[in-house]
């Protein structure tokens, strides 16, 4: 049991260590991969953040934290709805594209939550609720899986043309280790395994997931997986399968879940205690990424000028570092998201 003064020294030891991280974030310092046993998000030290002034830092994981909203919503000169595949490489991309056109430093604002939620926000007219803070943003441009972008311009919510920049696959993301000995898609009927899966109501990476499923061994593993094991608790759907996945994994909550290879390379990345099983290409599922400018955007110009750049080889010598492929339009035979 601490003394009184032990529990001050304790105290003031752990002020100091956050007025010293706080100091870090304000100096805009370069990220550093976190700790293997700093599981919590935001995993990348407040990177995934290009506001100059950040102010009063004040993040504590698990308690208060908004992994998914990036930037400053004061007066933002490009506001980007991303479907949160890639939330890990906007902070290079960001960083690239303000090197690039300066005027925007430290004026983007971008969201990346699954992207059938972004529509739902879209559809609010931009207003958002996480937790207590309510706030409405509208995007310039908005990024998924082609399908989508082109389900979204027939409708007249986007503007032509779509834009498909990187393509992506699916991988199976385990425990370092893989202490489950998890060899393929269909060692994940078994009835004890744990998984942690994609929502199919507003995930598109679940139709992939389904597709693959049924590749490898049928609709009877597809059930299994998406029916049965829900039904007897041992498959957990997840709202954001790119955050939470690798989350539960970490927390021992989960043994196994399907998310797409890049997610899991970039886990491994950060040091976290994270690792994959490939799926052949026979049973995986490609995907195509895509974005388009939404119609009436307030800053049109700034979305297409987003949009040049996220197609262009300067952006893929990024997205490329955690496993993306080129997108060949005469060559990729895929299944949009």
């Amino acid at each position: 049991m601490l003394t009184a003064p032990d529990s001050r020294v304790r105290f003031r030891k752990l002020a100091l260590t956050v007025l010293a991280a706080s100091l870090f974030g304000a100096q805009g310092s370069t990220w550093a991969a976190p700790a293997p046993d700093d599981i919590f998000p935001p995993w990348q030290q407040g990177k995934n953040n290009d506001a100059l002034d950040r102010g009063l830092e004040f993040t504590v994981p698990q308690v208060d934290v908004l992994a998914d909203f990036h930037g400053d919503l004061s007066s933002p000169k490009l506001v980007l709805f991303v479907g949160g595949n890639y939330f890990f490489a906007m902070a290079p991309l960001v960083e690239q594209f303000e090197k690039d056109n300066p005027a925007y430093r430290g004026r983007i604002f971008w969201e990346t939550i699954p992207p059938g939620l972004l529509v739902k926000q879209m559809k609010a007219g931009g207003t958002i609720t996480v937790g207590n803070m309510t706030w409405t943003v509208k995007p310039d441009a908005y990024f998924a899986g082609l399908g989508k972008v082109k389900e979204l311009i027939a409708d007249g919510t986007l503007a032509a043309p779509a834009v498909p920049y990187v393509t992506n696959q699916l991988t199976i993301m385990v425990q370092k280790g893989n202490p489950k000995n998890i060899a393929s898609l269909t060692d994940l009927a078994q009835p004890a395994l744990r998984l942690a899966m994609p929502n199919p109501a507003f995930e598109g990476v679940a139709r992939q997931i389904n597709a693959s499923l049924i590749k490898a061994g049928g609709d009877a593993l597809a059930k299994a997986v998406y029916d049965d094991k829900v039904r007897a608790g041992t498959t957990e759907l997840t709202h954001i399968h790119h955050r939470q996945t690798a989350l539960f994994l970490m927390q021992d909550r989960a043994d196994a879940g399907v998310v797409w290879k890049s997610e899991a390379l970039f886990q491994e990345q950060a040091g976290h205690a994270i690792g994959h099983v490939d799926i052949p290409d026979a049973q995986n599922t490609t995907a195509i990424y895509a974005g388009a400018e939404v119609k009436g955007a307030a800053h049109p110009t700034a979305a297409r000028t987003w949009l040049a750049f996220i197609s262009s080889p300067a952006a893929f010598d990024i997205f490329k570092r955690y496993g993306f492929g080129k997108f060949e339009p005469k060559k990729d035979d895929a299944i949009s998201h």
